[in-house]
């Protein structure tokens, strides 16, 4: 695990969080600290509290998925001064249980998971390095307790991201 990507996925977590639910999908490049203080020396007073061997988050404000997220990821490529990168995102889940009841469409499958009451809207965050390391925390919406956290938490959006920087 690398310490300075989780602190990173927390930041964001944080800095989204304050805007608070119901957010679009929202991309983050990461660059280092260090890099982006020799870069741009004027951000120093700003970054004053900021590791200069983590991650520096920056948004990606014109970052707009539209309907297919896959897509939106897979064409997007990074400069080699972006050390990896992020994406923040509220999804709403289901009970393992009670996935195994939903309809194959995925649009009724979409209505379905939206009326549910067992049903869990997360905020999720996730994020991978160029050094290959990938993690994801994630909030659950009304709790304000720990994160949930994990390398493995998003696999696949993990790889989609991993893409992004291939």
């Amino acid at each position: 695990m690398n310490d300075a990507l989780v602190a990173a996925l927390v930041e964001v977590e944080r800095h989204v969080g304050r805007l608070g639910w119901d957010q679009p999908a929202r991309l983050f490049a990461l660059v280092r600290t260090a890099d982006l203080l020799a870069a741009e020396p004027s951000l120093a007073a700003h970054l004053s509290g900021a590791t200069p061997d983590g991650f520096s988050s920056i948004e990606q404000e014109d970052f707009r998925p539209g309907t297919d997220l896959a897509e939106a990821l897979a064409r997007i490529t990074w400069p080699p001064t972006v050390a990896g990168c992020v994406l923040a995102l509220e999804r709403a889940f289901l009970p393992a249980d009670a996935e195994e009841q939903l309809p194959t469409d995925p649009d009724e499958a979409a209505r379905v998971v939206a009326a549910h009451p067992r049903r869990l809207d997360l905020r999720v965050v996730v994020g991978v390095t160029r050094d290959s390391d990938r993690y994801g925390v994630a909030r659950v919406r009304g709790e304000d307790g720990d994160l949930l956290s994990g390398a493995d938490l998003v696999p696949a959006l993990a790889s989609a991201l991993a893409h992004t920087l291939e």
